[in-house]
């Protein structure tokens, strides 16, 4: 019924002056292949990995595997195989997997499979029926800041001072 017009069709020898074309990207999206810095597709820890020790980068991680240590990406998407035995810090971190240990992100989203054990400092948070979590969760403007462990230091504030209570013997 409707067919495609050639109007619009770039002539053939257009096609060689213009900038090379956006490359498909193994994650659905596409990465820009021109002379801006294009952004690096997410590096993926696959389900057969087993990492001891920390993870640190600028850009995005999708883990399957496990991991004991610490991460800190700007995008974390743990994956339903995945398990996480440390603390992770992440501009947006997506939890489908199991983490034991503590989670501080600007965004943080507990999918219906995600199993949770510590406490959760966020900006904004989402919870799916049927996530299991175990800890406390604190709102705070910048949970990636240094001086996120408020709770801690508050804790350890009362235990410095019991010693100084005690009765001279």
């Amino acid at each position: 019924m409707f067919s495609k017009s050639k109007i619009n069709d770039p002539a053939p020898k257009e096609e060689a002056t213009k900038p090379a074309p956006a490359a498909p990207s193994t994650f659905g999206g596409t990465v820009p292949t021109g002379s801006s810095k294009p952004k690096p597709a997410a590096s993926v820890l696959s389900a057969d990995l087993h990492v001891v020790g920390n993870v640190k980068t600028s850009g995005d991680i999708q883990v399957e595997g496990t991991v004991e240590g610490d991460i800190r990406a700007h995008l974390l998407t743990i994956g339903e195989t995945a398990t996480i035995k440390g603390e992770v810090v992440a501009d947006d971190i997506v939890v489908n997997g199991r983490v034991i240990g503590r989670v501080r992100g600007l965004k943080v989203r507990l999918t219906a499979t995600a199993r949770v054990e510590g406490d959760i400092i966020h900006k904004t948070i989402a919870i799916e029926s049927g996530a299991h979590f175990e800890g406390s969760v604190q709102r705070q403007d910048d949970p990636l800041a240094n001086g996120a462990s408020k709770p801690a230091a508050a804790a350890a504030a009362p235990a410095a001072a019991k010693p100084a209570e005690k009765p001279a013997s």
